[in-house]
């Protein structure tokens, strides 16, 4: 794919500084840039690179000023993080799309397959199943009974969707991710844990992304729910009965306790424990490694264990790294309070 500065202004709404003619055929990061490559700058924390990088455009901000002479065309849009995005996906949806079902797969006469779907070789579909139109099933996976896939998914290698679980449309699983096995439960008795069968299932509705090594565990009745338009990270652990609302997203190593309740467009730092039994409201951000044990409202910024407004967790932190000096003051007042008392006496 080869483009020039005023194609690709066009196509993302944006302005050119310099050559309009600058053709690109490839992307680059902006500190190892390129002749021929396309390069962003969103991150002013990068902003050195772009006076010496070798990449032939760069896509900026509308805001950003140059404060040195730069040899590279610009392309000024309202956001280069999301224009980025959007040459990368139109460069994805270019790469040829595999098809067509590899003989070496096993498919059950019961299941039902859309047009243009692509199945690899060793990949497993079980009794009853469904995969509709444009799916892409990669080798090695295993979808077992009843299991239900909607239009234009990626399920990548090794993944595994237990019985009965459904897949929205437009979803991408990434591989070793595990949808619909057992959620934890377990009732104590005097002999030891007796296993509760978890009966429910996962759901994951339209437009999901489920990270590498990612575990969604099924209900012990009804559903595991992920909304719309939810991005999960690699290492995600998601318990049984949760659901998690629209367009929420978590980073890495996530985990979330069963039956809890997770509100739309919120956002979790890596490594984020969530307890069972909670509600969490819409848009909240909660810092890397913090620790919710209750409910929280609406709009909340978070951090800590257990997590804390984010601007109450910065005083603690900094009172905090001052306490050894402070109980040495203290442990001096004490002794002066004890002098003082006994010369009092």
């Amino acid at each position: 794919m080869e483009l020039s500065a005023k194609q690709i202004a066009e196509y993302l709404q944006g302005d050119v500084e310099g050559d309009e003619k600058t053709l690109v055929n490839s992307f680059a990061k902006i500190e190892e840039g390129k002749p021929g490559a396309l390069s962003f700058l969103s991150n002013l924390k990068y902003v050195s690179y772009l006076y010496q990088t070798k990449s032939s455009i760069v896509l900026v901000d509308r805001s950003f000023i140059p404060e040195k002479p730069i040899s590279t065309t610009l392309i000024k849009v309202d956001n280069a993080y999301q224009g980025i995005a959007k040459l990368l996906s139109l460069y994805e949806s270019m790469k040829d799309k595999k098809s067509g079902i590899s003989p070496l797969a096993h498919i059950s006469e019961s299941t039902t397959i859309g047009e243009d779907v692509y199945i690899g070789p060793f990949a497993y579909i079980g009794k009853g199943a469904v995969v509709e139109s444009g799916t892409q099933i990669y080798p090695m996976t295993f979808l077992d009974n009843n299991v239900k896939v909607g239009k234009n998914c990626i399920i990548y290698s090794h993944v595994t969707v237990y019985q009965d679980c459904l897949i929205g449309n437009n979803c991408i699983i990434h591989s070793g991710s595990v949808i619909g096995a057992d959620g934890f439960g377990f009732a104590p008795s005097a002999k030891g844990y007796t296993k509760i069968p978890q009966i429910g299932i996962v759901e994951l509705e339209d437009n999901v992304e489920i990270g590498a090594n990612s575990c969604i565990d099924r209900a012990t009745m009804g559903k595991t729910v992920i909304h719309k338009g939810v991005k999960l990270d690699n290492m995600v652990q998601i318990a049984h009965n949760v659901e998690v609302g629209e367009n929420t997203v978590m980073s890495a190593q996530c985990g979330v306790a069963g039956s809890t309740k997770i509100g739309s467009w919120c956002m979790f730092g890596g490594q984020c424990g969530i307890a069972g039994h909670i509600k969490i409201g819409d848009k909240i951000t909660v810092g890397a490694q913090s620790g919710i044990s209750g409910h929280k409202k609406d709009g909340v910024s978070l951090m800590g264990y257990p997590a804390i407004e984010h601007g109450k967790f910065a005083r603690s932190a900094i009172i905090f790294k001052k306490l050894p000096e402070m109980f040495k003051e203290l442990d001096a007042l004490k002794k002066e309070v004890e002098e003082l008392k006994l010369k009092l006496e």
